[in-house]
């Protein structure tokens, strides 16, 4: 499945909540040297409860608006 999140880096949790468009992600990490893309990707893996190897970012890898598939 293919889903639409928004990232806010530098938060003081991090935590995934659903939108009307999507979701949005909140994660503790700065994104300096891919530190939040990783962090989102192992927050994906315990919301959904699949390997973070079935997770893969598709497409915003350095922006904040990211499009991610997640193999479930």
């Amino acid at each position: 499945m293919l889903i639409e999140i928004k990232v806010i880096p530098s938060s003081g949790k991090s935590e995934l909540t659903k939108t009307e468009t999507g979701y949005r992600a909140r994660i503790k990490s700065a994104p300096v040297d891919g530190k939040a893309n990783e962090e989102l990707v192992a927050l994906l893996s315990r919301e959904f409860g699949v390997p973070k190897n079935r997770i893969e970012i598709k497409k915003g890898r350095t922006g904040r608006n990211k499009i991610v598939s997640v193999d479930v």
